[in-house]
Parts: C-alpha cells; structure tokens; sequence
C-alpha cells in the first residue's frame, strides 16, 4: 500500500461529516474540484470506495465509516496536543485549587505553593488538607495530590515521585531495643495508623529476598500520620512512617531507623486530575514545580544516606 497523505483525510472527514463535496469545500476554504480530486486519489491508495452519491448527499461505504471514526479519534488527539502545546508558553493565572493528605499536603504541598505563588503572582491557590478522599468534579478541584497506593478511578494520573517506609523509634527507645530481623519487632510496642489497609501487617525484605511478614502489637492507634510521629517522638513506641516526614527527625538524631537492612514497600505520589481534554497552564506548572521539588529532596536524601554509611 502507499503512503497515505494526512491532509487527504481531512478532505474525506469533512465531506462524511457534511455530507457534500460543496459544503466540504467551504468548511475547507478550499475549491470543491481539489477535494474531490483528494478523496479520488485516497480512495484509489486504499484501493476501496469510501463515499457514495445519493440523490441528496454524499454517504459512507462501510469502509469510509470504519475510516472516519479513526479519523475522528486522530484529529481529536492532534488538536489536544497543539492546545497542550499553546499552553505551554501561557502564564498560569487564577485561582488553583488542590487537595491533598494532611501530612504530605503540610510537608511538602505548603512550601512548594509558597514558591508557587512567588513565582506566578497572578494565580493564588487554595488548599484542603484531607486523608478523605474527594470528588475533584463536584468539589471543584483542579488537582489532587495522592500518596501510596492508587486505587482505580476515571481520574488522570501522572506519577511524580516516590517515597520510601521507614520503620522508627525515638532515639531513648532504640537504645533500650535490639532488633536484628522482623520478628524480633513482635512484642515491641507499635503505634498503628488506621488509615492504612492492614496497618498492623508489614511486610519486609532484604536486598529484594527473603521476604518476612510479621504482625505486630498495637498499644496505640490513630487515624493520622503526624499524630503517629508525634507519638513515636514522644517514646510511646516504634512505627512504619514516610521518609519525608522522618528525615528532619533522622538527621537531627531524634528518631532512629530500626532494621535499615530491611526494606518496606515503597509508596508512589501522583497527580490526579479531573478527566479533560485540556489542563490549565496553572495545573501543568504546578505539577512540574512539583515533580522537580521531590526529584530534588530524593537526590538530597540519597546523598544523605551515602554520607552516613
């Protein structure tokens, strides 16, 4: 088969959807001789009819149905991408509205808008801090921050970064307790937080092998991240928490890594949006200024856990 000239396709869509060479002609601003002159040469490169004359217009073969809804679909995605394209050099404006879990949202949402703002003076933001999630339409949402693990919605989702679980105890406790593989942890108090799905089973691994599944003991349990930090640093006992809420307290001594040749599953953080055949240049700044601030504090900890070891 030949080469298909892309612009013959147009020419052939614009007359099954108009149903006339004429209208077709003049949708185009072309004459009506150079469509019909472009649809007889596709016709001839596919070696099938597409169109057939009726009385009163001018319909589709099955063949030229099968054609335009394909032509439909590719149309749509070249128009979406000029549109990304054209926004890409346009000035985020307005007001950004963003929701996201309470201690992601106050560790790293807060000042990443706060730089935000300072750069794109003509667009404020608003932000929900919530561990329930919402409804971006009926809410009105522009974005959604999410961290761990997605479940599966109509939403858009980009991934943007990672973090990693870290099991901690406050640095009085960890002097008082040995631990040298999971099960040595059965017995320790553990603080739970029961916003997870099984917030008592963990599951580790070293060096990606042998896997160990330990269940642990709650003495407490709470439905917030933060609230689990303030606790594990108030020496009420150990618990699973993400890096970007313990590094500070690691680095400065006040917590303590337990197991550090045992890893936890890591966890994603994504953007989600609503569903839209455009995202406002406000959005797409927001995420990349985003995407590099967590690109930027995993290179910092990477270089920090090389320093230590």
């Amino acid at each position: 088969m030949q080469a298909i000239r892309l612009n013959r396709l147009a020419y052939f869509s614009a007359v099954a959807e108009t149903g006339s060479f004429t209208k077709a002609a003049d949708r185009l601003g072309i004459t009506k001789a150079v469509v019909s002159q472009q649809v007889s040469r596709l016709e001839a490169e596919l070696g099938t009819s597409l169109l057939v004359r009726t009385t009163r217009r001018v319909e589709p073969t099955e063949a030229g149905r099968l054609l335009h809804a394909r032509c439909v679909l590719i149309f749509s995605e070249v128009e979406e991408a000029v549109g990304e394209i054209a926004q890409t050099n346009a000035e985020p404006t307005g007001t950004l509205r963003i929701t996201a879990p309470n201690d992601y949202g106050a560790s790293t949402i807060a000042p990443v808008i706060a730089a935000f703002t300072r750069m794109y003076p003509a667009c404020n933001v608003e932000l929900q801090l919530s561990d329930t999630k919402v409804d971006l339409i009926a809410d009105h949402f522009d974005l959604s921050i999410r961290v761990g693990w997605l479940d599966d919605s109509s939403y858009h989702a980009r991934r943007i970064g990672t973090f990693r679980q870290l099991l901690v105890a406050s640095s009085d406790l960890a002097r008082d307790w040995t631990a040298s593989v999971p099960e040595d942890l059965i017995g320790l108090p553990f603080i739970a937080n029961a916003s997870l799905k099984e917030p008592l089973v963990w599951r580790f691994t070293k060096d990606d092998f042998d896997p160990r599944t330990v269940r642990l003991r709650q003495n407490i349990l709470t439905n917030s991240t933060p609230a689990a930090l303030a606790a594990v640093l108030a020496g009420g006992g150990i618990s699973v928490l993400p890096d970007f809420l313990t590094t500070g307290h690691l680095e400065g001594s006040r917590l303590v890594q337990l197991l550090p040749a045992w890893s936890l599953p890591a966890g994603g953080v994504y953007a989600v949006y609503p569903a839209a055949r455009f995202r406002p240049p406000k959005v797409t700044a927001f995420v990349e200024m985003l995407s590099r601030y967590r690109s930027d504090q995993t290179k910092l900890g990477t270089a920090s856990r090389t320093a230590t070891t």
